[in-house]
Formats: C-alpha cells, sequence, structure tokens
C-alpha cells in the first residue's frame, strides 16, 4: 500500500480531551478516530490490528472445537425478563428503545441468554451435546465511567464462547481447554509473561470466576499475583480465606493494576432452567444444560498492546499483529531514487511481504518520525546514499542497528 493512496494521516498532538495514553498514541498514529467519550472508529490501521488479533483468537478457538457464528444486535425484553437481568437494578448498563410498534428491545451488552434460547433449537437429546459456539461481536454498554480509551468503552468488539455441556464434569474438562486456549493466544500475542489467571466473583452461580488480567499501570483493577504459580487474585475477593483455599502465601503476593483481557465463566444449570435449555439422557430423563461463557476483549487487548509495546517515539507492534510488515521510505524524488524503491516494493510484496511504501515529497525526518509513530516491526530506507551503496538501509524497530542489504537478500533477511 502506498501512503500517498491510503487513508491515514498522522498527528503530533492527541485531542486535548484525550487522557489515556492507548487512546493518544492510536488516534496520533492513525488507528483510531474518537467520535465521543468511550467511542472510537477503527480507521484502516486500526482494523489491520484488529482483524489480525481476531485471527490469533479464532484459530486457537476453532483448535478446541468451537464453530464460529454471529448473533444479533437488538435483544427481547421477555427473553432477559426470564433471568431477572432486564431491570436496570439487576444490570445497569443497558441500552435500550423502542420499535415502531412501541415494543422495548435492548442492545447487546452479552450474548449468554440469546445463544442459550437459540441452542434450545438445536439440543434436544445427549446425542447433540457438548457444543461450543463463539462470535466476534460488537457489544454497547453504557459504562459511567468511560474515561481509559479503548480499554473501557461503550462499543466495543468480543469475543464471546458459550459451552453446552451434559454435565457438570463435562464442563469442566472444557472449561480447562478454554485456560489453555487462552495462555496459547495470550502468548503468541507476546502477553503471557505479564499475563496471569485471576480469580475473581462468581457472582451467584459459583464462588469464583477466572479473569486473565495482564499488569498495567493504567490499568483498573488491582490484583495480588504470585508470579511463580502464575496465579493471582482481584481484590474484589481477596482475603485471608481466599487465600488459604487457594494454596497461596500471603507473603509472596504483590499488590499491582492491571486489565482484564479475558474471562472464563461457569453458570452451571441455572441460567439453562430458568431459560428451557434441557436434553434428554440415555435414559430419557430430562436434564437442563451446562453453560460455560467464555470472553476475551478484542479491541480492549489492542489498547493493551499500544500501551505495553511503545516507546518515547511511538507504538511498537509485534509482527503477529502489526497492520503491515514493512515501512519503506523513500528520501528523495529523483528518477534513480524512486526506481529503486519502486523495485523493492514490488520484490517485497510479491515475496509475500505487507508493504506501507512512503512515497511522499516528506522531509526524511518526518517519515522517520512517522515510522516510529506507527510502529511497524521493520523499515527500510532507500536514499540518494544507499543506492550509491548499491544496498538498501534495514532496521527493526525495536533495535537502533543499521543493516545494509543488496536488493536481491531484502525479502531474505525479512522473512528471517
Amino acid at each position: 500500500m502506498r501512503r500517498s493512496q491510503i487513508f491515514l494521516k498522522t498527528r503530533k498532538e492527541a485531542p486535548a480531551d484525550e487522557k489515556a495514553s492507548n487512546a493518544q498514541l492510536l488516534i496520533r498514529a492513525g488507528y483510531i478516530h474518537k467520535d465521543a467519550a468511550g467511542v472510537y472508529a477503527l480507521l484502516p490501521l486500526g482494523l489491520k490490528v484488529v482483524e489480525n488479533i481476531k485471527q490469533v483468537v479464532r484459530e486457537e478457538m476453532n483448535a478446541i472445537g468451537g464453530e464460529e457464528l454471529l448473533m444479533t444486535t437488538l435483544q427481547r425484553k421477555e427473553l432477559w425478563s426470564k433471568t431477572e437481568r432486564w431491570d436496570d437494578k439487576a444490570v445497569d448498563i443497558w441500552f435500550k428503545t423502542k420499535l415502531k410498534n412501541n415494543s422495548e428491545v435492548g442492545l447487546a451488552w452479552s450474548h449468554e441468554e440469546p445463544i442459550s434460547e437459540m441452542m434450545s433449537a438445536f439440543i434436544a437429546s445427549y446425542r447433540d451435546l457438548p457444543a461450543y459456539v463463539y462470535q466476534f461481536q460488537t457489544k454497547l454498554r453504557n459504562e459511567p465511567r468511560a474515561k481509559s480509551g479503548i480499554l473501557r468503552s461503550r462499543e466495543f468488539i468480543m469475543k464471546d464462547l458459550y459451552s453446552f455441556s451434559r454435565d457438570a464434569k463435562e464442563h469442566e474438562a472444557y472449561y480447562q481447554r478454554v485456560i489453555a486456549a487462552y495462555h496459547k493466544i495470550f502468548k503468541r500475542l507476546g502477553l503471557d509473561d505479564i499475563t496471569y489467571l485471576t480469580f475473581a466473583s462468581g457472582e451467584p452461580f459459583t464462588q469464583f470466576s477466572h479473569e486473565f488480567q495482564t499488569i498495567l499501570p493504567a490499568g483498573e483493577d488491582v490484583i495480588y499475583l504470585d508470579k511463580v504459580k502464575k496465579t493471582a487474585i482481584n481484590e474484589e475477593v481477596m482475603s485471608d480465606e481466599v487465600i488459604k483455599q487457594l494454596g497461596l502465601d500471603k507473603n509472596k503476593l504483590a499488590k499491582t493494576t492491571a486489565a482484564e483481557v479475558g474471562n472464563i465463566f461457569n453458570f452451571g444449570t441455572a441460567k439453562s432452567q430458568k431459560l428451557g435449555l434441557t436434553y434428554t439422557d440415555e435414559r430419557g430423563a430430562e436434564k437442563a444444560v451446562a453453560l460455560g461463557s467464555y470472553g476475551i476483549g478484542i479491541t480492549r487487548l489492542m489498547g493493551v498492546m499500544a500501551e505495553h509495546f511503545a516507546d518515547d517515539k511511538g507504538l511498537v507492534w509485534p509482527a503477529l499483529v502489526a497492520p503491515f510488515d514493512v515501512y519503506l521510505a523513500r528520501l528523495s524524488d529523483k528518477k534513480t531514487v524512486v526506481e529503486a524503491a519502486d523495485k523493492a516494493y514490488s520484490l517485497l510484496t510479491d515475496s509475500g511481504v505487507s508493504v506501507l511504501y512512503d512515497d511522499r515529497s516528506a522531509r526524511p525526518g518526518e517519515m522517520f518520525a512517522d515510522a516510529d509513530l506507527i510502529g511497524l516491526p521493520q523499515r527500510v530506507v532507500v536514499s540518494e546514499q544507499t543506492i550509491k551503496k548499491d544496498s538498501f538501509e534495514l532496521k527493526s524497530r525495536q533495535d537502533p542497528k543499521v543493516h545494509l542489504f543488496k536488493l536481491d537478500e531484502l525479502a531474505g533477511a525479512l522473512h528471517a
């Protein structure tokens, strides 16, 4: 993609009303646009990053038997009333509206109820179980504290997976597979070393739910972590009794701030009973389905990564999620430089390297500043000086050392 053609504009300053570092960086680098407090549009570069994160998550969800679908955003009042979660006293983040016939509907903040109701049309016998479905969906939540950029917004993309099992044993086996899959996801994204399985409130369904919390100075949660055991306790359930129950040593727990990037939840059969989600077992007896819910905040993950993978110059994306592999900077409009840069662009793209080609008539300092701000993994420079050496300058975003390569060596160096 040529810089002169892509929908991209960088900024020296972030909006004055934006305090969160993740949003400041992403806005300045041209990844997102702030529409209102807690509401951000994904620009082309931002959408590429989100799609790359989604693909990592999708691969790991498919690997544990998940099947992707897409549910609706409009939610029926009568469905949520069955589980007593329509009332604002039970769920205080609803966005609600009315149809032309004056019936009230909600805008999806979660999907446990709709997916469970839908599955009742597909689950009748033990032969229909277990079943695992997931989606990437835009959730809408009337957050009272939308002040942390895309870490806590009113409109965001979430991956939510739901498991439907015959009994608690079958559910628990899958629950553990999801834990392992989540660890794989965060490892692939470069966050596993700072992401901890965290015990949190299970609300009315179970004693604990599990969160995946990433250590982050800008995080809104407080956790107490055991770095050796890779386990943590959310402050909301922290007590001597819980510490003892989990077999942890209070003196080895470190208090820190973190951002929740995922959660897994055991609903048991309570919600299924309210929604009439049952099946007939091998003996012909009717039983309630065991339900599990597993979420990952996709756009929140993007925000966490923007906070964590950054320096004083800008973003530093891991290769797996970066919108392009290479920032190709052409430092002159002279014919020889243009020809060499065009040739490098064609060679790299033909070899499967994705390139953002800065073909503008801009000053070198401006190009280098943009390259650092945008944060692609590699930068290739073509100039009169490199042409004199019959070479191209290659530099990693994370390493100040510059290397020179011949044209026929360049693609191989980038694939190494």
